[in-house]
């Protein structure tokens, strides 16, 4: 199997699950599983492995637990700057996009990612899910209609540059880091089981501007950081010598103004960095 295949696999499972590790588990049990399987009667073995991925992951994002003991569920962010990503660094779905499909069922998530992400007909969807193609199509305006304005934009979203950002934190000048907001800017926390966060949701300008000055001065002046790009969008990683302690990830509007903020700080989902 070639490895760029391999990677794919995950990219399928990831997207549907939003955890790597589970996701790498996935493909693994399944790889083992067809080893064992009679191959006289599959007449496409890579789109039998996909079809068996994606079902295994849809039955696991049925057993997932959708919360975290401290803060909002986010999903793990992965690297997509790196020439030697972990996974299909192209067919990774943009953070923002990743959080909205908690809106989705996993079915309906499924459907989504394959026709918007990865180009397929109906009637292939259809046979890779065991569905009609009416239910996929129905499948796929139920989650369109959820999801609003959500693109699977990828490797096409806009670079911004977040060092107005980082120099209005580091000076803890409110007024600076207001006028680089959207109107409507939302942040959200995910602490896992094990770390405690100061806020889940947070939205308004000046909420938002207070609340970043504090867990700047309290938990991430003396940390280490590099700008990074996570699941095709802007990042800050903190660091204290060899550990990661946190990630903030940001989405952008149309005019350049951050309308949000992902703070992971689960130990779990920053272990891969």
């Amino acid at each position: 199997m070639k490895d760029s295949f391999y990677r794919k696999l995950r990219v399928y499972a990831y997207n549907i699950i939003g955890i790597y590790d589970d996701a790498n588990d996935i493909v693994q049990d399944v790889l083992e599983k067809f080893i064992k399987v009679e191959k006289s009667g599959i007449e496409n073995e890579e789109a039998y492995l996909i079809r068996m991925v994606i079902n295994s992951s849809i039955n696991f994002k049925n057993r997932m637990k959708k919360f975290s003991t401290y803060g909002r569920w986010l999903p793990e962010p992965v690297q997509t700057d790196s020439a030697d990503s972990m996974l299909e660094r192209e067919l990774i779905a943009d953070y923002a996009l990743m959080v909205l499909f908690e809106k989705l069922n996993p079915k309906e998530r499924a459907v989504f990612i394959l026709k918007e992400g990865f180009d397929y007909k109906h009637h292939e969807i259809a046979e890779v899910l065991d569905i009609t193609d009416a239910n996929s199509r129905k499948l796929l305006g139920r989650a369109k209609l959820k999801l609003g304005n959500g693109v699977f934009v990828g490797r096409q979203m806009k670079r911004h540059d977040i060092s107005p950002f980082l120099k209005a934190l580091n000076s803890s000048d409110i007024n600076k880091l207001e006028s680089l907001f959207s109107e409507n800017i939302s942040f959200s926390a995910d602490g896992g089981d094990s770390v405690q966060v100061v806020a889940t949701n947070t939205i308004g300008k000046s909420n938002i501007s207070k609340l970043l000055v504090i867990v700047y001065k309290n938990f991430l002046n003396d940390k280490s950081y590099k700008i990074s790009v996570m699941n095709h969008q802007v990042s800050i990683v903190y660091k204290s010598q060899e550990r990661t302690n946190s990630c903030l990830l940001f989405s952008f509007n149309d005019e350049g103004y951050i309308e949000s903020i992902y703070s992971v700080v689960d130990p779990f989902k920053l272990t891969n960095f």
